[in-house]
């Protein structure tokens, strides 16, 4: 899996522009499932720029602190033949992060990695092709195409021989209903 890496800069001692962290600290990894890393998160819009802690290990759920955001990296490898062990990591990792609405068997036989948050994600394919599945279709992303999910239910499968990288933002957002 990947092993990426992230910068922040911000203002040094002497108020220049400086990279300040070199490394991304919050990185969860299922081998075979999926790498992700949290590369920032803030508990507010606007954002405090003038907080200097590594603002990545604040997030320990799926979804952004309310009010806030995130943004992550997620390298996603080829769909694993065992589906009952991909919906059992899944649900798992549904309980540690947090997830607020769990999946339905519906959702579940759609695909394992079905889901929602009450975001608005914005989420750019950088490496590999991966399908962006909803409750009704299935697209074909490649690098450079770029999706904006709006609190709704979508997954990700990988039906290629090779990860896919997926980058981009979740930001608070009221539910739909």
């Amino acid at each position: 899996m990947a092993r990426w890496k992230r910068y922040v800069v911000g203002a040094d001692a002497n108020g220049k522009s400086a990279v300040l962290m070199q490394e991304a600290t919050n990185v969860q990894e299922n081998p075979g499932i999926f790498w992700r890393a949290t590369l920032w998160g803030t508990k507010e819009t606007p954002v405090d720029n003038s907080i200097t802690v590594d603002r990545a290990l604040d997030v320990k759920t799926r979804e952004p602190h309310p009010g806030g955001m995130l943004f992550r990296a997620l390298e996603i490898p080829p769909d694993t033949g065992d589906k009952t062990r991909h919906v059992e990591a899944l649900k798992k990792l549904s309980v540690e992060v947090k997830q607020k609405h769990l999946p339905t068997a519906e959702d579940l036989a759609r695909h394992p990695s079905m889901h929602r948050t009450d975001t608005l994600d914005c989420i750019t394919c950088v490496t590999g092709e991966i399908h962006l599945v909803t409750d009704v279709d299935d697209v074909i992303m490649r690098p450079g195409d770029t999706v904006v999910i709006r609190g709704t239910n979508h997954a990700w499968s990988n039906l290629s021989d090779k990860p896919a990288l997926l980058v981009g933002c979740m930001i608070s957002a009221l539910p739909v209903d």
